[in-house]
C-alpha cells in the first residue's frame, strides 16, 4: 500500500550508495510528511471556519474494518432526519457501497474513493463540498476509511471526532491503538446485541479506554437493536446547542 504521506511504498528503500544515503533519505521523508501535515492542518483550520460560519456542526467517524461505523452511521441519520438537516461524507479505498447503503436514510451522500490512501484529508473534504450549500445544512457527518492508524494524524476540520470499537474486536482495542483514542473526543462500543454472544467484557473495555484517554465519555450502542441510541442522539443535540452558543 502507497504510504500517503510520502509518495513511496512502505518497506522501499530509496538509494544505494550505503547508510548515509539511507540516513538522508529518511531524513527527506520526515520533511515531506511534516510539510503534508501542516498543509492539512491550514486546510482543515479553512473548513473548521466555513463550518463554524453556516452553522453546520461537522461529526467525524473512525475506527477499524467491521466496527459497524457505516451501521451506526445510517441509524444516526435517520433518525436525526426528522428534525435536521443532515448530510455525510463516507471514505474508502475502493466502491461505492458504504454511500448507496447510506443513501437508504433519504439524505444527502457523497462517496470519496481514495484509492491507496488510507485515510480521509481535508483536501478530499473540501473538494467533495464543492457543489453542497453549507448553509442548508445543520450536521455534517465524516466517516473515515477503516484504519485506526493513520487517521490519527489528519485533522478534518470537525467539531467533534467519534472513535468507535465493536464487541467482536475485543476489549484491548485502545491499547493496542492509543494514539486514536486519545486525539477523539468520544469513544462509542458497538454491537452491542452480540456482546453476550462473544463473551465481551464491557467492564475491560471501559477499562482499556480510560487507561489511554482518562474521563473519556463512552456510549454503548447497538444499530441492530437501537439500544442505547437515544443517549447517544441526545449528547449530539446537547453538543451541537452548546457549540451553537459559543459562537
Amino acid at each position: 500500500m502507497r504510504c500517503a504521506d510520502t509518495g513511496s511504498y512502505a518497506g522501499q528503500r530509496i538509494g544505494s550508495n550505503g547508510i548515509g544515503d539511507y540516513r538522508m533519505t529518511q531524513t527527506r521523508l520526515v520533511e515531506v510528511r511534516q510539510n503534508v501535515l501542516k498543509h492539512n492542518d491550514v486546510l482543515a483550520r479553512e473548513l473548521r471556519a466555513r463550518f463554524e460560519k453556516a452553522g453546520v456542526y461537522v461529526v467525524s467517524f473512525v475506527s477499524s474494518p467491521g466496527s459497524g461505523k457505516t451501521a451506526f452511521l445510517e441509524k444516526t441519520l435517520t433518525l436525526l432526519r426528522e428534525k435536521y438537516r443532515v448530510a455525510a461524507l463516507v471514505g474508502d479505498l475502493a466502491t461505492e457501497n458504504d454511500a448507496a447503503r447510506l443513501a437508504r436514510a433519504e439524505v444527502p451522500v457523497k462517496q470519496i474513493v481514495t484509492g491507496t490512501i488510507c485515510h480521509l484529508e481535508a483536501q478530499m473534504i473540501k473538494k467533495s463540498l464543492e457543489d453542497w450549500d453549507l448553509n442548508e445544512l445543520d450536521c455534517l457527518f465524516v466517516e473515515n476509511v477503516g484504519n485506526l492508524v493513520c487517521p490519527s494524524s489528519y485533522d478534518l476540520g470537525e467539531a467533534l471526532r467519534v472513535v468507535l470499537m465493536s464487541t467482536t474486536e475485543g476489549e484491548d482495542k485502545p491499547r493496542k491503538y492509543p494514539t486514536i483514542f486519545n486525539t477523539a473526543d468520544v469513544a462509542v462500543i458497538t454491537k452491542m446485541d452480540l456482546a453476550e454472544a462473544c463473551e465481551f467484557d464491557l467492564q475491560a473495555a471501559h477499562a482499556s479506554i480510560q487507561a489511554v484517554r482518562p474521563r473519556m465519555k463512552i456510549f454503548e450502542v447497538s444499530s441492530k437493536t437501537g439500544a442505547g441510541m437515544d443517549k447517544w442522539l441526545e449528547f449530539l443535540r446537547s453538543e451541537r446547542e452548546t457549540k451553537q452558543l459559543v459562537k
